[in-house]
């Protein structure tokens, strides 16, 4: 078996994997803990399948013996995947564009290590069921939801203003910094999107003495803490009553711009914006004008549009706004990440039913 394994570091859409990976827990748990399902069809069971021969991956800190015993007699080329090397590849792993699944056209599963698929989602051989796209939906989770706990917290008390102080040691207790400072005990928020990211942002939020209220995109079903589930089109009069408005939407063309002047004009005055979500979903001249005019009265964006952020953009130079650069699912820790990756292996060489398998319909 041809491999060319690295102990360097692989960065994959935003995910930094090395090992070794400290285990947090079995598939099982993984499964009870975060409700990821398995396809509709196993892998055997669709036209054109043959038994696989070669997988094309990054060093995720699996050792040989480790692959072996997932991959028995499958090559494993050890690469990040592009065009010019995933000919004959029986699936692919990291990267996802469409030029990289038109190219691997042998390939039955392409995986990823984000939640979000929009950049190939809409390839034609996923589009038409001939292979299959699974993500990473759910397992960053936890750590966006801490997030965007950080964020609101931070513009809730002002830190950023404060932060600007630091450099001049300027001690300014009685300032008008001070105005506006508010505790979110009591508060309410809406979460825009209530899927993986957006659940866990609502339990960390109802932990902090919140009430908590969401949108779905075809169910008023959710979890206990949150107080009130409504359908996308009731996005405007749960914003009238929410103080902080978190936006965990993936982007679909249903959810293009779909957070805009409408919208932010329908919000409570003064309510403050999280997106976790991604960029393209929040119109940013909209955005701006909203927060220029006070009819928001911060935001805290760890996605823009476009990415990344031009250096001259209104936006860096808001006081009450935060940008990160994309990073809310950075853990440095990605136990979750490596279970779900392991068993998928393992299923994609015996021809079964993959984990997280991407609706291209839905687009997640």
């Amino acid at each position: 078996m041809h491999m060319v394994l690295s102990s360097i570091f692989i960065v994959i859409a935003g995910l930094v994997l090395a090992g070794p990976v400290a285990a947090q827990s079995n598939i099982a748990e993984l499964i009870e803990q975060t409700g990821i399902e398995e396809g509709d069809v196993a892998l055997r069971d669709m036209p054109g399948w043959r038994e696989p021969k070669k997988i094309v991956m990054p060093d995720v800190g699996l050792s040989r013996d480790e692959l072996r015993t997932l991959l028995p007699g499958i090559e494993v080329v050890i690469a990040r995947s592009t065009v010019d090397n995933v000919k004959g590849a029986d699936a692919i792993v990291g990267s996802c564009y469409r030029d990289l699944i038109d190219a691997a056209e042998d390939a039955i599963w392409i995986q990823v290590f984000s939640a979000g698929v929009d950049r190939c989602v809409g390839a034609e051989r996923i589009a038409n069921g001939s292979a299959v796209l699974t993500n990473m939906q759910k397992m960053s989770a936890p750590v966006i939801g801490e997030h965007v706990v950080a964020l609101a917290l931070s513009l809730a008390r002002k830190v950023p203003q404060f932060a600007r102080n630091m450099p001049t040691g300027e001690w300014h207790r009685d300032s008008d910094l001070s105005d506006g400072m508010m505790s979110v005990t009591g508060k309410t928020m809406l979460v825009v999107g209530l899927g993986g990211i957006g659940t866990e942002a609502a339990r960390r939020a109802a932990a902090l003495g919140m009430r908590v209220t969401g949108t779905r995109r075809s169910s008023r079903e959710g979890p206990d803490f949150v107080a009130y589930v409504g359908l996308s089109e009731e996005r405007f009069k749960l914003a009238a009553e929410a103080d902080f408005i978190v936006n965990a939407l993936p982007l679909t063309p249903e959810t293009t711009g779909l957070l805009d002047a409408e919208f932010f004009n329908a919000a409570k005055k003064g309510a403050i914006l999280i997106n976790v979500g991604r960029g393209p979903t929040v119109v940013t001249d909209d955005l701006v004008a909203a927060l220029e005019s006070g009819r928001l009265a911060g935001a805290g964006l760890d996605v823009t549009d476009p990415e990344p952020l031009p250096a001259d953009h209104p936006l860096w130079q808001m006081d009450n706004v935060i940008i990160t650069p994309h990073v809310s699912g950075r853990d440095s820790n990605r136990a979750r990440h490596l279970i779900l990756f392991k068993e998928n292996l393992k299923r994609f060489a015996a021809g079964d039913a993959l984990l997280n398998v991407v609706d291209p319909e839905l687009g997640y």
